[in-house]
């Protein structure tokens, strides 16, 4: 598969289009990683005929920013407009993990119109409502990862996000390929992309996913209050951490395949 690039004020936007012509499914991924930690995910949806892209977001993998940019959450949410645009896809399935998870809730949230459904993975609830230690939280992450060596601070990432060993390996090196200062703005729009609003429901079809051993931020405690929220059941990965398409891949397309086969059968009236 060839890599495209799609300009923008900021940045190029490396990004692959597996073709075909059935429901479009566009694969987002988490701060600080690329799109191969949708490899597995990508081949299984490809073999059961979906039209899959994914990408790098700006300052990821192949995405270089430009020398004066700064990662921010309105230039995400545009760059994923704009890819949609550029590969000419109409309401397409969003799956986002983590920072990724927050992306496609928020776009889904300005732009309902524009995604058949969302599947959301190892990500906290963007409008649900937060506790006072949840709040404090939010404000300390960034200035408390500020506080880590730069050497340091992928191995410290990819031991808190994995639970395998190769998955560890696999994600730290990712990070590690991403300058602190960058990595920083990332953390920070990912923050900003939460916004409490407890009377909101997605207004799409919706699913949730994440690892059993996922012990990031408040998303154990978020994402079953979500579920609970939308009247929908929660997918919750064995034996997986937050980086649950790298420690349980096949696991991960099973639940994947699961959700958009049911969403296509609903459609579809059966």
């Amino acid at each position: 598969m060839t890599v495209r690039t799609l300009a923008r004020p900021h940045a190029e936007i490396a990004f692959e289009d597996f073709g075909g012509a059935g429901q479009a499914v566009v694969l987002c991924h988490g701060a600080g990683m690329d799109r191969t930690m949708f490899e597995a995910q990508a081949a299984a949806l490809v073999g059961a005929g979906f039209r899959v892209i994914t990408w790098d977001l700006a300052g990821h993998g192949e995405s270089a920013l430009s020398a004066t940019a700064r990662f921010t959450a309105s230039a995400a949410l545009d760059d994923l407009s704009a890819l949609l645009t550029e590969c000419r896809v109409d309401r397409p399935a969003l799956v986002g993990h983590s920072l990724g998870g927050n992306l496609v809730q928020a776009f889904a949230r300005a732009h309902p119109h524009r995604a058949a459904g969302l599947i959301v993975m190892d990500s906290t609830w963007n409008a649900g409502p937060l506790a006072w230690w949840e709040r404090l939280a939010l404000r300390l992450a960034a200035p408390s990862l500020a506080l880590v060596p730069a050497r340091r601070l992928p191995g410290i990432m990819a031991r808190a996000s994995a639970v395998t060993e190769d998955a560890i390996a696999r994600t730290e090196a990712v990070f590690a390929r991403m300058p602190k200062r960058v990595f920083l703005d990332v953390w920070r729009a990912t923050v900003s992309f939460v916004d409490p609003d407890p009377a909101y429901r997605t207004p799409v079809p919706l699913a949730l996913m994440r690892g059993a051993l996922d012990r990031t931020g408040n998303i154990a405690d978020a994402m079953p209050r979500w579920a609970r929220a939308e009247g929908i059941d929660e997918h919750v990965v064995p034996d997986a951490g937050h980086i649950v398409t790298w420690d349980a891949p096949e696991g991960t397309s099973r639940v994947l395949l699961q959700v958009l086969e049911e969403w296509a059968a609903a459609r579809d009236g059966l």
